[in-house]
């Protein structure tokens, strides 16, 4: 059996690859806006309920990171149209 990866191997690899690396960047992304949106809506002590100023934030603070990611990916995709 030969070592070598044939031209359309290569190309799947290439492609899985990226969008493995996509997910960790996305993954990464999800985790330090979780940590902002905690950080800055969690205010008071911990319970079996988030207050009601708690909850708005952390709604508004979520809709914020999905408007913002889907602006990005927007963006992203428009780019990589152009170049292709």
């Amino acid at each position: 059996m030969s070592n070598t990866l044939t031209e359309a191997d290569q190309k799947e690899l290439n492609a899985f690859l990226d969008s493995e690396q996509s997910k960790a960047r996305m993954q990464t992304t999800v985790h330090a806006f979780t940590e902002r949106c905690w950080d800055q809506c969690m205010t008071g002590s911990i319970g079996a309920r988030f207050g009601r100023g708690e909850e708005a934030c952390l709604s508004n603070c979520v809709e914020r990171f999905l408007d913002t990611s889907l602006f990005i990916v927007k963006k992203l995709e428009s780019q990589r149209d152009v170049v292709a």
